[in-house]
C-alpha cells in the first residue's frame, strides 16, 4: 500500500504517515505553550527551537506534496485546508528575515495549525459541511442579530443617558450594553436603573433568547442533512466498488 495516494477529490492523502503529521501538531502546539515560560534556560530553549524548525520542516513537506500531489494543484493551494497549511509555517519563514518581536501578532499566525487537525476529523468535516448547506440562513439570522444589538442600543441609551450619563454616555456604551446583554453574559459594568429602562431590558433578554437559540436549531438540522449525505455517498461508493 503507498504512503502517498490521491482519493477521489484529487486530494493527496498520507496514509498511515498522516498519524505522524497530527502528533508533531500536537506537540508544536505544546512547544508554542512551552516558550513562554519564564525560567527556562538557553539549552531548554535551544531544544524548543531545534522543534519548532523540526515541525516546520515536517509541515513544510507536507504542503510542497499536497500541492504537488492534487489535481488541480490551485484547487488546494487557495482551499481552506491550503491556506492553513500555509500560514502555519509563514510565521517561521518571515522570521528568518523579519525580528518577530516587532510582531507579536504574527506569532499568533502559529495557532492556525490547530485548524489543521480538522481535516483528520469526520466529525469536523460534517460540520464543515453543515455550516456550507446553511450558510443562507446563517446569514439571515447574523443580520437579524446586528439589527437587534442595533436597536437594543439606542432603546438603552434614550431609556438610561439621564439617569446614568457617566455609565451611558454615548452610543457605543449602549452597544457594550446590548453586546453584553444578548449574549445573555450579563457582565454587571453597565445595567438600567429607571423603570423604562428595566421593562426594555426584559423585552431584549426575551427577544435575544430566541435570536441566540435559532441558529443552534438551524446547525443541528444542517449537520443531521450532512450525516444523511456522507450515508448516500458511502452507500453509492460501495455499489459501485461491487460493481
Amino acid at each position: 500500500m503507498p504512503i502517498i495516494s490521491r482519493n477521489r477529490d484529487g486530494q493527496v492523502s498520507f496514509g498511515r504517515g498522516e498519524l505522524f503529521i497530527q502528533v508533531v501538531i500536537f506537540l508544536s502546539l505544546a512547544n508554542f505553550a512551552l516558550e513562554t515560560l519564564p525560567s527556562l534556560t538557553p539549552s531548554q530553549r535551544f531544544w524548543l527551537e531545534f522543534f519548532e524548525a523540526f515541525s516546520v520542516s515536517v509541515f513544510t513537506v507536507e504542503y510542497l506534496v499536497r500541492a504537488a500531489g492534487s489535481r488541480p494543484i490551485i484547487r488546494y493551494v487557495f482551499s481552506f485546508y491550503g491556506v492553513v497549511d500555509l500560514l502555519s509555517i509563514l510565521p517561521f519563514y518571515v522570521g528568518l528575515g523579519v525580528d518577530l518581536r516587532s510582531l507579536r501578532s504574527l506569532r499568533f499566525l502559529r495557532l492556525v495549525r490547530i485548524l489543521k487537525l480538522t481535516r483528520y476529523s469526520r466529525a469536523m468535516k460534517r460540520f464543515h459541511r453543515a455550516l456550507l448547506i446553511s450558510r443562507e440562513e446563517l446569514l439571515l439570522c447574523a443580520a437579524m442579530a446586528l439589527i437587534m444589538i442595533y436597536l437594543s442600543a439606542v432603546g438603552i441609551y434614550y431609556f438610561e443617558h439621564e439617569a446614568q450619563p457617566k455609565v451611558f454616555a454615548s452610543m457605543f456604551d449602549g452597544l457594550w450594553w446590548a453586546v453584553a446583554t444578548l449574549t445573555t453574559v450579563g457582565y454587571g459594568d453597565a445595567y438600567p436603573m429607571t423603570a423604562g429602562g428595566r421593562f426594555f431590558t426584559f423585552v431584549v433578554l426575551v427577544i435575544g433568547l430566541g435570536i441566540v437559540a435559532l441558529p443552534s436549531g438551524i446547525i443541528a438540522s444542517a449537520i443531521s442533512k450532512a450525516r444523511q449525505e456522507e450515508e448516500t455517498q458511502g452507500a453509492l461508493g460501495d455499489a459501485s466498488d461491487d460493481e
